[in-house]
Formats: structure tokens, sequence, C-alpha cells
């Protein structure tokens, strides 16, 4: 399979078509789930989706190094290429490479507003103009609604996307009625897409808890993620 023709049917269209169209320069959606269920690997097969449209990505991480976040590309991308048998792999790789920046930030010594400026620094001063800022780690119990307002300006003003992961407690009362969930509720009206990974038996499944303006429990279903390869697919 060709590049532009894994892009054509990648999983991540359900996901855009479930969405009203994906998100939006300025709009911001978040992955949630408990520890270990997949967040991350959902995040990094967004950012590879935008790679090889031949966007760029700036991956941010508060909880691991660079060196594992690349780990985390490296499965995932070797995975995909050998499920549908890439052609030219490693030149798309390759590609993917050049066109994303890993960098870390500790959520506890730095202000949102020096984060800000180091992500403007790449992006404006160093000409690495990104189209998508993926976030993972982010405590969400840290933060306010001014706080995700002033990221979704900064986010509307350099034309980005934005994807958060989000990890609730392992306990049994951390999503309301609407499943949103509870550690969010601070800043759930600058968030326009939420995502919540509900494992099952043999697969995790996708469901929408809110849709830009909506909200309504509902699950993409189409899609899942696998349990074994954590590669999001068609069910």
């Amino acid at each position: 399979m060709v590049k532009q023709e894994l892009v054509q049917r990648s999983p991540m269209r359900i996901l855009e078509k479930s969405m009203h169209g994906g998100l939006k320069a300025g709009e911001i959606g978040i992955v949630s789930s408990k520890k270990g269920i997949g967040k991350t690997a959902v995040l990094v097969q967004i950012a590879l989706d935008k790679l090889m449209q031949g966007q760029k990505v700036i991956h941010v991480s508060f909880s691991q190094l660079a060196d594992y976040v690349n780990a985390w590309y490296e499965d995932i991308f070797q995975e995909i290429s050998k499920k549908k048998n890439l052609e030219n792999a490693d030149e798309v790789k390759a590609e993917t490479v050049k066109n994303r920046v890993l960098m870390n930030f500790n959520q506890d010594s730095l202000s949102t507003d020096q984060i800000l400026k180091s992500l403007s620094a790449m992006i404006v001063d160093g000409g690495f103009t990104a189209q998508a800022l993926i976030v993972d780690g982010y405590d969400f119990s840290k933060t306010d609604g001014a706080t995700m307002k002033s990221i979704k300006d900064f986010a509307a003003k350099l034309g980005l996307e934005v994807w958060f992961s989000c990890t609730v407690s392992d306990t049994e009362s951390v999503y309301d009625k609407k499943t949103l969930p509870e550690i969010i509720k601070k800043v759930q009206e600058e968030i326009d897409v939420i995502v919540v990974l509900d494992p099952k038996a043999d697969f995790i499944q996708f469901n929408v808890a809110k849709d830009h303006k909506d909200y309504h429990p509902a699950s993409f279903g189409d899609l899942k993620l696998d349990a074994k390869t954590l590669l999001v697919a068609e069910k």
C-alpha cells in the first residue's frame, strides 16, 4: 500500500467524520481514560496521520522523556507499516521524523505562559510551522478554565489543532451522567471534543462525550483500539 492510500483508508477518517470533520485550528480535543488503556497510542496515531499528510507536529510530554515518546512513534509506525504492507516505509518514516518535534516540560516548575513562549519560539522564531500540537501527560487537576482559554487562544493565533491526553483515577466515580471526566469540569467549556476510551473484553471502544456543542454519550460504532497492538482500527 502506498502512503496516499494509507492516509485515505486510515481509521482517522472515521474519527474525523464522527466529529463533524474533526478538529480545526484553535480547537482542543481530549482523549481520556484510566492509566494504561491506550491514550498515548491514540495520540501518536493522530500525529502520524498528520505527518503522513505532510503536516508538521509538535508532541509535548509532561510525563515521559523524549526517548520514550520516540519509542512509541517507532513501535506504532512499525505496526502500521507491517499491517498495511506500506511501500517505501523507510522513506515515509524519514519524512515523519523530519516534520516532528518532541518537547518535554515540567508542569510544576514552568508556568503556562513560559511553556507557550517556548512553543512560540519553536514555531515562529524557529520557523517550524506546525499544524498540530499533541500534549501528553498533562495534569488537568492543576489547571483551570482561564489557563485552558489561554492555550486555546494561542492555538487559534498560530493555527494549531490541539490534542490532550487526560488520565482519570481508578475510582468508579470519575465520569458524570454525560460521561464527561469529572477532572475536566473546570475546563470543559474550552474543550471542543472529548473522546473516552472504554475497555471491553477483546478491544477498547471509542466513546464521544462531547462533540463541539453537543453533549451526547455515544460510541464511534465502527472504531476501536486493538487491545494487543494498540492500533486504531475498524470493527
